[in-house]
This record gives structure tokens, C-alpha cells and sequence, in this order.
């Protein structure tokens, strides 16, 4: 059969030897070239068909992809003319990589655009959930780490896909491997243009991308690559629970998706899909790299979340177990021992449902942490097991108070000398607060990794292996970090002013917002750093590796560089 493409016309199958629509007489063979044979799908501003080469032996398949300008006025053919160059470019700079279509050719006519691109025989992945069941944990895993590789490929080509979902991830039939398709909404700097008299903006929706698997700051046309990521964990949601993401409910004070019930994973893996998931991009993973790392680390950096979150009060409670039915699953509980004894079940969430009767949305709501950061909450209850675990003798101080040493406050970020545990309320209470190098080496050594608003002025860490840690938001200005090992650690608006970093390892280290003026960076090793918006006027960068950094120009020229600093192009900079 061949198919017209005419957006007008109203009875588009013809047959197979027709050179004419019988209806609208429109050309039924493109460029005298590609015959369309049927129509693949179908968006806002354009449709995609399956087509055959008919200029070469055994006609093979390709996919012409039709770009629609929905009005005809010169600026938005204008535009559209940009859109489709830009995304031409796109394709052709990126196609090489073999889990991309290539582009074959690209063509005008008759106020319309076309790509051709490579056909690719396989179902997406919505079908394959559809015909063959949900996704479990571990496939999962398998499916980050095959499209993650490749959206690290898009990133470093300074392309956004904007679109990923899983309909737009194939898997090819010839080899089983995951394929990346419609780059229409490739990420590049497009200007709105409102018609005259109608208030009508031209190719808004096609800059967004789809509800639901776009995070907020990409609906609101500001996308960066942690976009990506956010889209993917979307699609690994959707993959395990079937469900559209604007189908689920949502915490209605921040947004945020509410899935974790809706899924059978451990808790170490769901802490970094939600890490994937946070709505403020600042705490999201910033690169695939990051997530692979995650993945590669989950045991060390989240392996004490299960444990750590089934930590119950101890006030309150009877001598008799209690069986506690959630999800059809029992767990029972014996909290004056050791806490939750779960046997061959999953991890189960302390969190406590309430009824918004107004709305019907279920918020989960931790009565004592919700005003905590991201994973605060996590990170004190690991603190509080943990000092009880190292309990090394226990002195009467009332009814229901027992003293602890080596115990570790949340909310203040400093080593308690002398540390008070309340049974009533759970609460940790420290009579100091500031660390010293020890005590900070020793919480680290005993797997304590949130360091978040703490007064660290002035240590002396050099050669510190701290990787993975969070300092977001900690004073660590004329601090010695010289020679320690600070991969994967979170710096986001910590204060490090005068802060020395020489020869430090910072990979994938996340500085955005931090403020490093006239820090000491020489001979630091950057590599795939974020540092955006990062204060870095007067900060000493000679010899630092910035290769693949996030870090701006303008940034760049307010630090201090020589012709051994390499910058985030892998190029060495010339000159003082």
C-alpha cells in the first residue's frame, strides 16, 4: 500500500503502484525516492511514517519523520525552518552512536520538512509492559544501565533528549538492545513567537516534552541535563507499576510523585530512584555517571537505609509483639529488642498514610522529620542506631533517660561528647557544636556520610578519604582538604572561602551554589564536577582537570587558570 501524507486528505490509502493520491492528487513518492507505506504516529507538530528506499536494492525500510507548521505566517515558517535544521544537526552529530537511529536524509517542500531516518524494528517499551508484565528490581538495574551509558553519549555531545519516556525507547529486535528515538525536542535556545492579534504562542508545547515524565524546571522551559534524569527515573516507575506518572498520586505540598508503595525494591535501590526523582534539581543527580556510581555503591551509601529506617520509639510500647498488616504483608514487630524482624519480606517504610478527604490523595507524613533536607530524616535514625549499637554502658539519668557516648546530632551536625536520649520523643540532644578532625574521621569510619550544616571552619583533613559525604550547606572556610579523597561528595551551598582543595579528588563531586572564592584548587582533579553557579571568583584553578565540568565561561573568568588547567572541553587553556 502506498500512504499520502497530506494532512487534508481524507482517504490516504492508495495502492501499491499509484504515483498519485486518488483523492487529493498529491506526489505519493518523495524526492521521486522514499514511497510512504503507513503511518507510525503522530504528535503536536508532525507525524512519523514507514517508508521504503526505493533507490536502492531490496528497497529498505527507513522512517520519514514530517514536521507540520500548524500556521502559515513567514515567522513561523521561519521557525519551523530553524527547528528542523537544528534538529537535522542534532541527529547527524549524535547518530553514529549505535543505539540511535541515523539520519539518511533531510528535504523540503511545499511549506513542509522531512527526516529520514534509519527504521528500527522493535516494540518500545510501554508495549513490551503491556504484552509482557512489569519490570522487577533487577531488571531494573539492567535497564539504568544500558540507557544510562547512552544518555551520558547525548550529554556529552551538549544535547538534551527532553523527551524520554517509554515510548521512545525501543528494543531492537536483531540484538535486544534499547534504542533511542524522537529527538524532536533536542534542547537548543528557542524563542517564542506570539502571532499577531491572537495570543497564541507558536511551538510551545513542542520545546517541553511530555507531562508527567518532565520535571518542573523543563516545564518551565528551563531543561538542563539532570532533566534527562529525572525522565528516566519517571520511565523505571512506569516500567514497574504500569502506571502514567500523572495517574499516581502526589504530595500536594511539593509535588512529588508518591510511588515507593506502589513497588517491590529494597531500600538501598529506592533511595536512589528517588534521588533521580527529587523535584528541586539541586538535589538531584546531576549525570548518568552519577546514577552508574550510585548503582556501582549502592551497599556502601545506602545499604544502612533499611536498617536504619525501621528504628522505632521505644516509649509506648507493649511486651507483646505486635503484627502490623500493610499491603497484605505482615511485619512483626518487637521494638524493645532489635527493632523490625522482617522475614522474606521487602523493606516496608515508616511512614504513616493520611487521608486528605478534600482531595483524596494520600500524603505519607514522618511526624518528626518532615521539616528535615532530603534523607536528613534517613540520616538521623541511622545516627540514632548506630549510638545505640556502640553503647558502651548506660547511666541512670530519670525514668526514661539514658546516656549514650559517641552519639551523633541531626540537627545540630556535630559530635555530642555527651549525648541524652529521650525515649518519650526520640530526640538527640548535644551539648556541642562543632566537630573536630577526629571525631569526623571516626563518624565517617563508622558509616555516617550526612555532614549537612555543620561548623567545620578550619579543620585539618588533608589525605581524608570522605567520599560520598554531604556538606551541603556547612561552613568550611580555611578548611585542609588537600590531597583527600572528595569524590561524589555534596558541596551544594556550602561556604568553602579560602578553602584548600589543592590536589583533591572531586569527581562528580557536586558544587553548585557552593561559594569557593579564593579557594586553593591547583592540581584538583574536577572531572565531570558540577559547579554550577558556583562562586569561584578568585579561585586558584592552575593545573585543576575541569574535563566534562559543568561550570560556565564566565565562571572561568573569574578564576585563576594557566595553560595546565584543562577545561571541561578537554582542552588546555593558553596563557595566564
Amino acid at each position: 500500500m502506498s500512504y499520502c501524507i497530506n494532512p487534508a486528505c481524507s482517504h490516504p490509502e492508495n495502492p501499491e503502484d499509484a504515483s498519485q493520491c486518488q483523492t487529493c492528487r498529491s506526489k505519493l513518492v518523495l524526492r521521486n525516492r522514499y514511497r510512504v507505506m503507513k503511518p507510525l504516529g503522530k504528535g503536536g507538530f508532525g507525524a512519523t511514517f514507514l517508508a521504503e528506499d526505493l533507490s536502492l536494492p531490496g528497497r529498505p525500510k527507513c522512517v520519514v519523520k514530517q514536521l507540520r507548521p500548524a500556521a502559515k505566517s513567514s515567522r513561523v515558517l521561519e521557525m519551523a525552518r530553524q527547528l528542523f535544521q537544528r534538529e537535522a544537526k542534532t541527529l547527524g552529530k549524535i547518530g553514529d552512536h549505535p543505539q540511535i537511529p541515523r539520519l539518511l536524509d533531510y528535504f523540503s517542500g511545499k511549506q513542509q520538512f522531512y527526516l529520514v531516518q534509519e527504521y528500527v524494528e522493535g516494540c518500545n517499551l510501554k508495549e513490551e509492559v503491556q504484552e509482557s508484565g512489569l519490570y522487577t528490581e533487577q531488571e531494573i538495574k539492567q535497564f539504568l544501565r544500558e540507557i544510562l551509558p547512552l544518555l551520558d553519549y547525548i550529554h556529552s555531545q551538549e544535547v538534551i533528549h527532553r523527551d524520554i519516556k517509554p515510548a521512545n525507547i525501543l528494543r531492537r529486535v536483531q540484538d535486544q538492545r534499547l534504542v533511542l528515538i524522537d529527538f524532536g525536542a533536542v534542547k537548543d535556545e528557542v524563542k517564542q513567537v506570539t502571532e499577531f492579534g491572537t495570543g497564541q504562542t507558536a511551538f510551545t508545547n513542542f520545546a517541553i516534552g511530555t507531562s508527567g515524565f518532565a520535571p518542573p524546571e523543563q516545564m518551565a522551559l528551563r531543561p538542563v541535563y539532570a532533566s534527562d534524569i529525572y525522565a528516566v527515573g519517571m520511565t523505571c516507575v512506569y516500567l514497574m507499576t504500569g502506571k502514567s506518572p500523572n495517574s499516581l498520586d502526589h504530595n500536594p505540598m511539593t509535588g512529588e510523585v508518591l510511588w515507593r508503595a506502589l513497588v517491590s525494591v529494597s531500600d538501598s535501590f529506592a533511595a536512589i530512584l528517588q534521588k533521580m526523582l527529587e523535584m528541586s534539581v539541586y538535589q538531584r543527580f546531576q549525570s548518568a555517571q552519577e546514577v552508574l556510581g550510585a548503582l556501582d555503591h549502592e551497599t556502601e551509601l545506602y545499604g544502612d537505609l533499611s536498617a536504619g529506617l525501621s528504628v522505632q520509639p521505644m516509649s509506648g510500647v507493649s511486651d507483646a509483639p505486635t503484627a502490623v498488616e500493610s499491603d497484605q504483608t505482615t511485619v512483626y514487630d518487637d521494638r524493645q529488642t532489635t527493632g523490625f524482624r522482617q522475614q522474606n519480606l521487602r523493606p516496608q517504610r515508616d511512614y504513616a498514610p493520611l487521608e486528605n478527604h478534600n482531595n483524596d490523595v494520600t500524603v505519607y507524613n514522618d511526624e518528626e522529620t518532615t521539616a528535615l533536607r532530603p534523607f536528613a530524616a534517613q540520616a538521623q535514625q541511622i545516627r540514632e542506631r548506630n549510638a545505640r549499637r556502640q553503647k558502651k554502658k548506660y547511666t541512670p539519668l530519670g525514668d526514661n533517660l539514658t546516656s549514650l557516648d559517641g552519639g551523633l546530632s541531626a540537627t545540630q551536625g556535630a559530635p555530642n561528647v555527651t549525648t541524652v536520649f529521650s525515649a518519650s520523643n526520640s530526640q538527640l540532644r548535644s551539648n556541642s557544636d562543632r566537630w573536630d578532625e577526629d571525631s569526623l574521621h571516626d563518624a565517617y569510619l563508622r558509616g555516617d556520610r550526612y555532614f549537612t550544616d555543620c561548623n567545620l571552619q578550619g579543620l585539618d583533613l588533608r589525605n581524608e578519604k570522605l567520599s560520598g559525604s554531604y556538606f551541603s550547606e556547612s561552613r568550611l572556610q580555611q578548611t585542609n582538604f588537600q590531597g583527600a579523597d572528595l569524590s561524589r561528595v555534596d558541596f551544594c551551598k556550602a561556604t568553602l572561602t579560602h578553602a584548600i582543595l589543592k590536589d583533591s579528588n572531586l569527581i562528580h563531586a557536586r558544587l553548585s551554589y557552593a561559594n569557593l572564592e579564593n579557594a586553593d584548587l591547583r592540581g584538583a582533579n574536577l572531572t565531570y564536577a558540577n559547579l554550577s553557579y558556583a562562586n569561584l571568583r578568585g579561585a586558584n584553578l592552575c593545573g585543576a582537570n575541569l574535563t566534562h565540568a559543568l561550570v560556565s565561561e564566565q565562571q572561568l573568568a573569574q578564576a585563576k587558570t594557566n595553560w595546565r588547567t584543562i577545561l571541561p572541553n578537554r582542552k588546555r587553556k593558553f596563557g595566564l
